[in-house]
């Protein structure tokens, strides 16, 4: 996750965010790995709106640079909508930043049947 968030630099406050608040609104993680070695995580949730109904939204993906290119994406993207399903949720959703170091994984995101059906809108509270 570290190499996705890497505004968090202190394991424990990771740990806390995860825990204290991310946790009880549902937020999952899965890995995938390389013996021992964690190299790919997602971490998702249910979300149930107005909007999508009942949907797994994942939050977070990310793969060792080291790793990339060797499925693991792919198969944590696949993992997370058959959960989806399991869960009983219709659609699947996560959002992507944009810019050209963003190119592989929208390609992924696009191979594995996901569609640009939004823009993202956001703006700081400060």
């Amino acid at each position: 996750m570290s190499a996705l968030r890497t505004h968090y630099t202190d394991e424990a406050e990771f740990v806390g965010r995860v825990d204290e608040v991310q946790r009880p609104q549902g937020y999952r993680i899965v890995g995938a790995f390389e013996g021992d070695r964690c190299v790919a995580v997602a971490g998702f949730r249910v979300i149930r709106n107005l909007a999508w109904h009942d949907t797994l939204y994942v939050d977070d993906l990310s793969t060792l640079p080291e790793a990339r290119g060797r499925g693991y994406g792919r198969a944590l993207l696949e993992w997370c909508k058959e959960e989806g399903r399991s869960e009983g949720c219709t659609q699947f959703h996560l959002d992507s930043g944009v810019g050209p170091e963003r190119e592989d994984a929208h390609r992924l995101y696009f191979n594995t049947g996901l569609r640009i059906t939004s823009y993202h809108f956001a703006a700081p509270l400060e």
